[in-house]
């Protein structure tokens, strides 16, 4: 018997049951939509993360204070001033562009008849252009202002909704006290978010205001603490360059001479992308592995349907065989309805596996979420698998059954 008979026997065998064959898909279609779903889901986040770390700048380092590795040293020497001016020449770093400084504290802000607690950045003029991060209204801090640590202040989005209840208000001109100080609000950054904390809940002073007004950073050999150094460096092909002449500048200045005594730590956006990618993946992976219990239920499913037909219509197998048909023909025609269970049932999952792309990326419109092709193969190749693997023994089955007490079945 060839296949096309195969296939038209096994399409009127399922078509007879309609109700039951519905149902014994339906455990594959939730499976498959889950399974694309999360894979598409979990891309759209990786995508995600990714432009929010382009937007920060892929050729910008990050050297901050950090606690060593190694039990044998235990002190950590802050970054200074002087540290970041060296930074800044090109005999230090080649390819070195500029570099930017900021200095943090939480401090009380009030203002618009509100008080709120926020992250305080001392920063220099030349921050918001190493970091990408532009003005929504008003002016940032001019070199001037940060030589002569004026009071003036550059609001996030997030401080601005606090105080004054609205985003949108505009708070140039006006007056607020960080702690207990006061100072002229200049400017309002534009929206800047965050991958795991909003950046838009700051307030951003003068550098030299921050560490001499609102602290004392000052340290013995005549320069000022910072948090965190910005080195913007010529392109993304020098950054494993210019982190290897950080590191080696600052474990010189740092008077460090074992490896994991560094008191200092050098990331770049692309680190930490891979970091979060890569935790990203494990999570999709493991909702995946979920997600596919779905498919063991559905594929559970389809074995017991299977077996049930084969009971149902052993008076038929009987009588085909009887007629000469060969085991072989019987094998292929349960198998064949396995695998058309499955696949179907793998089709309708990648069409709600697509609604649920769609209505993910109504409830987040920042994501990108899309049907890739790779996924949808995927799922079509589980969905026949599914229908092979569990369909192969009430096949089998059917096909050991001997025509004599098959005609006797009752």
């Amino acid at each position: 018997m060839d296949f096309t008979e195969t296939l038209r026997i096994a399409v009127d065998s399922l078509l007879i049951n309609r109700l039951r064959s519905a149902l014994t898909t339906l455990g594959i279609i939730i499976g498959v939509g889950a399974v694309i779903g999360l894979v598409s889901l979990g891309r759209a986040v990786e995508d995600f993360i990714a432009r929010e770390f382009e937007s920060l700048g892929a050729n910008v380092l990050e050297v901050r204070s950090a606690r060593p590795s190694s039990p044998t040293r235990i002190r950590i020497q802050p970054l200074t001033t002087l540290e970041a001016a060296a930074l800044a020449k090109p005999s230090i770093i080649s390819a070195v562009r500029q570099v930017a400084n900021s200095y943090s504290l939480f401090g009380q802000v009030a203002g618009g008849g509100e008080r709120t607690s926020v992250q305080i950045n001392g920063v220099s003029s030349n921050y918001a252009l190493v970091r990408a991060w532009p003005v929504e209204k008003g002016d940032f801090i001019s070199p001037e202002q940060e030589e002569s640590a004026a009071r003036v202040a550059v609001l996030g989005l997030d401080v601005v909704e606090a105080l004054y209840a609205d985003r949108r208000f505009d708070p140039i001109g006006q007056t607020i006290r960080i702690n207990q100080r006061t100072f002229t609000v200049i400017g309002v950054m534009s929206q800047r978010g965050g991958t795991f904390i909003s950046e838009d809940n700051v307030v951003l002073v003068p550098l030299k205001t921050a560490q001499t007004r609102l602290d004392n950073a000052r340290t013995a050999d005549g320069g000022y603490r910072v948090t965190t150094i910005y080195v913007e460096v010529s392109s993304e092909e020098a950054i494993q360059q210019a982190t290897t002449d950080i590191t080696a500048y600052l474990s010189e200045a740092h008077g460090i001479v074992f490896d994991g005594e560094q008191d200092f730590s050098v990331t770049s956006p692309s680190d930490i992308l891979g970091i979060i990618n890569q935790v990203s993946s494990v999570l999709t992976v493991f909702l995946v592995l979920i997600a596919s219990i779905s498919l063991l239920v559905g594929g559970i499913g389809i074995m017991n349907i299977m077996l049930v037909s084969v009971t149902e219509r052993t008076r038929e197998i009987g009588l085909r065989k009887a007629l000469g048909a060969q085991a072989r023909d019987i094998l292929a025609q349960f198998l064949v309805e396995s695998v058309m269970l499955s696949l179907l049932g793998g089709l309708l999952g990648i069409g709600v596996g697509w609604l649920a792309a769609q209505f993910g990326m109504l409830l987040v419109p920042d994501l990108t979420i899309t049907l890739s092709l790779d996924a949808v193969i995927l799922a079509t190749t589980i969905s026949t698998m599914v229908g092979v693997f569990f369909g192969y023994y009430p096949a089998q089955r059917a096909a050991r059954l001997r025509p004599i007490e098959a005609l006797r079945f009752e």
